[in-house]
């Protein structure tokens, strides 16, 4: 008899307190965030709305090709504008395929409109290692 689990959602797994950047600020101010709060990923808002993510490795690859000022350079003209973005209430197995899939590092959880959350690759580490556990 196969056993029938219930697949979690997201939520479960997320970070909650999710830090976000906003699109006019400075990619030094999105390391200095992101250095002070340990963290890798930023959700870029403007207006209060999503509108891209700024991570550590793009911020890593921008500099590594370009001689500039990180004080001038806007986050807007260097984060990712296509963003893989779920509800709360998304299957942890959907989302988690669709990031194996396409070799995203993050996900940004969005409930009306508003960041609540963001789900990383350490998130899909913690949550499989805690569901092995139960099995």
């Amino acid at each position: 008899m196969t056993k029938h689990r219930t697949i979690p959602p997201v939520r479960k797994f997320m970070s909650t307190t999710p830090f976000t950047i906003e699109a006019e600020q400075t990619m030094a101010q999105a390391h200095a965030l992101m250095a002070k709060e340990q963290i890798r990923h930023l959700p870029v808002l403007s207006a209060g709305k999503l509108v891209g993510i700024i991570t550590q490795s793009d911020l890593r690859l921008v500099e590594s090709i370009s001689a500039f000022d990180p004080n001038q350079v806007r986050i807007d003209a260097v984060m990712t504008r296509d963003v893989y973005v779920v509800t709360p209430d998304a299957p942890l197995d959907e989302v988690v395929e669709e990031m194996a899939r396409h070799k995203y590092g993050s996900t940004v959880v969005v409930d009306h409109h508003a960041v609540v959350g963001v789900f990383t690759v350490v998130d899909v580490c913690r949550a499989f290692s805690e569901l092995l556990r139960a099995s």
